[in-house]
């Protein structure tokens, strides 16, 4: 490109912007020039023809109408996704008050967690003495010292849940004979940073628990199990 074809373009272009700007200063010009306005012609959005300007402004107006219904409807999807999740959590909040003992309310979790949330590959490990729980396929006791837990620090440190996936040991370790056919994790610890122990969620789908997904509602859970296994 010339120097000379380089100053024609940016020339246009100061043109252009200088239009554009009068236009937007003077949105009343068209209503003074109707004749000019019926005479300009644009290029159809979904074709080689041209049409009105004022055509082009309907078309552009039901893109929009298009754009915000499916906003609308997806708004509507998040809610009603939310209203389940809520009514799901408000469950497993009744099962629990219900419990008279500390492995009556392991009992509740384990059934919930199964029955209202579909999972099916949840292992609760609770750290210290728990002379109280009897171990099952569901409980995991472990002593504070023990060697598994280490590859927990930072999920214990950060006191937060985690989603994605796990390291094969954490896998073995939690899912046992299950682990092979696990593809991502949910781990949430319970009480101050892990003091209590973790839950952990685990789904045949990788894209189950992903590190993107939100985990306000496993923080809940989190309180709620924690405060239940708290009470003496």
């Amino acid at each position: 490109m010339s120097t000379r074809e380089a100053r024609g373009i940016q020339a246009q272009q100061s043109e252009e912007e200088t239009v554009a700007h009068y236009l937007q200063q003077n949105p009343e010009f068209f209503e003074s020039h109707l004749p000019l306005l019926a005479r300009l012609r644009l290029p159809h959005a979904r074709g080689s023809s041209t049409i009105s300007l004022v055509e082009r402004q309907v078309e552009v107006l039901r893109e929009r109408h298009a754009s915000l219904e499916q906003k609308l409807a997806d708004f509507v999807t998040v809610a009603r996704a939310n209203d389940a999740v809520a009514e799901k959590l408000h469950r497993f909040t009744r099962r629990l008050l219900r419990a008279q003992s500390r492995q009556s309310a392991i009992e509740q979790l384990e059934a919930s967690l199964r029955e209202d949330f579909d999972s099916f590959h949840s292992v609760l490990v609770l750290v210290g003495e728990q002379d109280a729980v009897v171990p099952q396929r569901f409980v995991r006791l472990v002593e504070r010292e023990d060697v598994n837990l280490k590859s927990f620090e930072s999920l214990f440190t950060s006191g937060k849940p985690r989603c994605g996936q796990a390291r094969d040991s954490q896998r073995e370790f939690l899912f046992a004979a299950d682990a092979p056919d696990i593809g991502s994790v949910a781990l949430v610890p319970l009480g101050e940073h892990g003091s209590l122990g973790l839950l952990a969620l685990g789904s045949t789908d990788r894209d189950r628990f992903h590190p993107g997904m939100s985990t306000d509602f496993l923080a809940r859970l989190a309180d709620l199990i924690s405060d239940v296994l708290s009470r003496p």
